[in-house]
């Protein structure tokens, strides 16, 4: 069977098989590409409410940000605006190209911030290579 990539738009139409032969393809990959192609991940939280799956994988997103006590409900000063915020869904495989779980994620839209007004300044919990050399030069100096 020939599949067929068709540009509408110019009417031109190209073989797959130009760009890739299926032949020299192992069989898992084979099937792990064409499993990956088939899933679709919803685009908004209208398409992914629909389906129980994606529901589930908002639900444990909710109840992990609450346990990892992440965030709490306040009420918002009268002077202020609330950031909002969005989901974002992926569909995570296991090597042999099956649907092992639908992840949700619910992320702000941190770019609405401005900084001097929302913010001072930023924080990055993450330790320089040079910092750790250095500790590790006076740990060894000093025994």
């Amino acid at each position: 069977m020939q599949r067929k990539i068709v540009i509408d738009s110019e009417n031109i139409v190209y073989l797959i098989s130009f760009v890739i032969d299926y032949e020299k393809i192992f069989e898992n990959h084979l099937h792990f590409s064409l499993a990956i192609s088939s899933s679709i991940e919803p685009q908004t939280y209208s398409e992914a409410a629909k389906n129980p799956e994606w529901r589930e994988a908002m639900k444990k997103e909710i109840v992990a940000l609450e346990m990892n006590q992440t965030w709490f409900m306040i009420d918002l000063p009268q002077e202020k605006k609330a950031i909002g915020c969005k989901w974002v869904f992926r569909i995570k495989y296991n090597v042999e190209g099956k649907i092992e779980r639908h992840k949700a994620r619910l992320v702000e839209k941190g770019y609405t911030q401005l900084e001097g007004i929302d913010y001072m300044d930023t924080f990055s919990p993450v330790v320089k290579l040079t910092t750790v050399r250095l500790l590790l030069g006076l740990a060894s100096i000093n025994n």
